[in-house]
């Protein structure tokens, strides 16, 4: 059994065991609390609980075995009481590119039966402006005993957090970076920084809710801009046969130039999503925000018509296709560029043999596995198939590849990893 929560080993329960979620708990659980984390995916609860992870992240499994094995983790698919809540659930768009908070609202109505007043809620899931809000209405809308109103034996706190982490540095990141503390009501900010101190050695940025959310809009607003520049400069370049590479590398000898580099699209949850966020609370007043998610979304497009008249001059062409995550040595397909093109390349293809290669997973994402034209296949095996050969994700196994192994290929690199 774990160990009774005292004040020294406070009780938190997380909402959501995925790719924030879950390092969360871990880190949290071993470094002074007692967590129970929260799913709704049986397996998922079954692996953690077993002390083993679900998906990949670099130096996570040792701590969640570790935490397991200790009682201080466990995973459950029941929501607990606890003195401290983190809600890390999803936030997609819906139509339109509207949020869907959805998955907030049915955390707040599983979390609202449970309290007993003077608890900590911390959304932690990157939000619109609002969503904190929303959350406490959602709550107290249940629980009309409980209030907002500080420093009575029925207030509920609620504060604002959102993470900041790079995908494949999690576990680092979450103790080093700088955290973001909005609070709603009262203390809430004071005691959702003394949580997180348990674990983060970076500085806190104490404001509101609302404008805790919007900074993490705004994070990767700014990134997807930059990026959405980088993308565009290459499809310029590609018209004007230079090579944007050097181009951006000329460049960025200025000493106030610092240009990011292009690729076959914006994947993740975070900048492919959050930028929409801000378009849709404030639609008159954000061209340029919409215009750099239109130019990202519609770069796998650009990559695609580049390769098609050459894949279909080829009788029964042979594609290579490396990498199906969104971004380099991780699991994560959310949002991948690259699972999108090969999927349209299977489509517009229906001859071809397409080599999907991606060696952080064991099986391909359900629309992949149903197409005939598409296998997953091993990194030498395809490119020595291949007549075509689409570098799509710079994963380090790909960057080492023997140049040899491409000569007589039609190369298309859309991350300017071989040159």
């Amino acid at each position: 059994m774990p160990p009774t929560a005292t004040a020294q080993r406070p009780s938190v329960a997380v909402i959501g065991l995925g790719y924030i979620g879950l390092p969360t708990a871990a880190v949290l659980a071993s470094s002074g609390a007692e967590v129970v984390g929260v799913d709704v995916n049986a397996d998922a609860v079954t692996t953690i609980n077993a002390g083993r992870v679900p998906f990949v992240e670099p130096d996570m499994a040792t701590t969640v075995a570790g935490v397991v094995s200790q009682g201080y983790l466990r995973a459950t698919t029941e929501t607990p009481h606890a003195e401290n809540y983190i809600v890390a659930v999803p936030t997609p768009f819906g139509e339109g590119h509207q949020p869907d908070l959805s998955y907030i609202e049915t955390a707040g109505k599983q979390i609202a039966p449970l309290l007993e007043g003077n608890e900590l809620i911390i959304l932690e899931s990157t939000s619109p402006p609002g969503a904190t809000e929303f959350l406490a209405e959602t709550i107290l809308a249940a629980r009309s005993d409980l209030t907002l109103k500080p420093d009575t034996p029925q207030t509920i706190y609620f504060a604002h957090c959102p993470e900041r982490v790079l995908p494949g540095r999690i576990m680092i990141e979450l103790r080093t970076n700088d955290r973001i503390v909005g609070a709603l009501n009262g203390e809430a900010g004071e005691r959702a920084r003394d949580l997180y101190q348990l674990f983060c050695e970076g500085e806190f940025l104490m404001t509101d809710a609302r404008t805790a959310e919007m900074a993490k809009l705004t994070e990767n607003a700014y990134r997807d801009v930059n990026i959405a520049f980088a993308n565009e400069l290459s499809m310029i370049s590609d018209g004007l046969d230079i090579n944007v590479w050097e181009l951006i590398r000329l460049a960025n000898h200025h000493p106030r130039v610092n240009i990011l580099q292009p690729g076959p699209g914006v994947g993740g949850h975070c900048i492919a999503v959050d930028p929409w966020f801000i378009v849709a609370a404030a639609p008159d007043h954000s061209p340029l925000v919409r215009t750099a998610r239109e130019v990202n979304d519609a770069k796998p497009d650009f990559v695609i018509d580049k390769l098609l008249p050459q894949a279909t001059r080829i009788n029964d062409v042979q594609i290579a296709a490396l990498g199906l995550a969104f971004k380099p040595n991780i699991d994560d397909l959310r949002e991948s560029p690259a699972r999108r093109i090969v999927g349209r390349l299977s489509e517009a293809l229906p001859e071809a043999n397409i080599m999907a290669v991606e060696p952080n997973i064991d099986t391909l994402p359900a629309e992949l596995e149903a197409r005939e034209n598409v296998s997953l296949t091993g990194l030498h095996e395809a490119v020595r198939a291949a007549d075509i050969v689409l570098l799509l994700v710079d994963h380090l196994e790909f960057s080492r590849l023997d140049a040899s192994l491409l000569a007589q290929k039609i190369v298309h690199d859309t991350r300017g990893v071989w040159g």
